[in-house]
């Protein structure tokens, strides 16, 4: 008889800075390997830390020397080993097998084959006494992938009830999963762009999308939108941070009133994600997940909902919140076992790879 007891149980806390500078998010995970190697989780803890007096420096390490991003990485790598040492004494955490960190993604050229998420990873372990897990995207980009999305594995292994699903954070992004097979990709930039205009307003950012409704669209600012270079790139693609600067510069030409371009980018922000799910061809499917912050802007998620005319599911706040930094352990785990953790049927890699640099703490 076939036994039915867990093959592997991993204790992980995973690390996400968001390109919409949101918070450090932390998630402390139990990864379970069942027979068949299916895989389950619990998030048994979590928190979001405000990013204080690193917002800045983060915003603006693009501008960097190589010595001065040295310093950042080191810097960023002191706060999360402090948010990390804080996170476990407040929850009483004992057992940790590792530490998995997606860094903050400062630059990323897929087509000259450069990456950079900063974090000193070996800092990192020395300081919390863990393995360390990070550097996840630059394997993929080694063999010629996009190293994005590196999200799609978690999606296939833990969220394999979903055959669509959607994460709007900094940038918004869709993998779909068909046969065998994950295909994923960025379709464009989210809460980079909605958080800029709402600071405009005073706001860090427009809670439930109460000023975009408020705003009127403008079709010549949404017909402009659509008209992006980027758009018309076929799959496998990602985007770097610059792409949220030049859809900046478009909404600027305008000149409109901040609530008028909100509200004309949610409705571009909605169309799009909505082009995208209704691509998929959903009458095989049953339902799509979103997640991320976006999530949140129930304005944003109304129009998606009006637009593609699918089941929408939003999950619990946990799993919209800290979804990515769940997927970021499990990608640690699949590393730390030489098991795939990015495809290429994703990234348009030569290779399906297990990506990330491992560390030790030194004694």
């Amino acid at each position: 008889m076939m036994s039915t007891q867990p093959q592997h149980t991993y204790h992980v806390i995973g690390l996400m800075s968001g390109s919409s500078l949101d918070g450090l998010d932390i998630a402390y995970c139990r990864f379970v390997q069942n027979v068949g190697n299916h895989w389950d989780f619990d998030l048994l803890a979590s928190d979001t830390l405000e990013l204080g007096s690193m917002s800045n420096p983060l915003r603006d390490a693009f501008h960097l020397t190589p010595p001065q991003l040295d310093r950042l990485s080191k810097d960023f790598a002191f706060f999360m080993a402090d948010a990390v040492h804080t996170f476990i004494r407040r929850n009483s955490i004992n057992t940790i097998d590792m530490i998995v960190s997606h860094g903050h993604t400062v630059f990323h050229y897929p087509d000259k084959g450069l990456t950079c998420q900063i974090g000193d990873g070996q800092l990192l372990a020395n300081e919390t006494g863990y393995i360390v897990v990070n550097n996840l995207r630059q394997r993929d980009m080694d063999f010629g992938g996009q190293g994005a999305p590196i999200v799609p594995i978690g999606d296939k292994h833990l969220f394999s009830g979903f055959k669509v699903c959607v994460n709007i954070g900094g940038i918004a992004n869709i993998s779909v999963q068909k046969a065998d097979e994950i295909l994923a990709y960025d379709i464009c930039s989210a809460n980079q762009v909605l958080n800029t205009l709402a600071m405009r307003l005073g706001k860090s950012f427009d809670r439930n999308g109460i000023l975009a409704r408020s705003g009127h669209v403008n079709q010549s600012l949404l017909c402009a939108l659509n008209q992006l270079a980027y758009y018309k790139i076929d799959p496998p693609k990602s985007l770097d941070n610059s792409f949220t600067q030049e859809v900046m510069e478009v909404i600027d030409g305008f000149d409109l009133p901040t609530a008028d371009a909100l509200a004309s980018y949610t409705e571009h922000l909605a169309e799009q994600i909505a082009l995208h799910i209704k691509s998929t061809n959903l009458s095989e499917y049953s339902s799509v997940l979103i997640t991320g912050g976006g999530a949140h802007n129930t304005f944003l998620v109304e129009r998606v909902r009006a637009l593609c005319k699918s089941e929408v599911v939003i999950p619990s706040k946990d799993i919209i919140d800290y979804k990515e930094a769940i997927i970021m352990g499990f990608i640690g785990v699949l590393r730390i076992r030489n098991e795939v953790n990015v495809l290429a049927s994703v990234t348009g890699a030569s290779k399906d790879t297990s990506s990330g640099e491992v560390f030790y703490p030194n004694s």
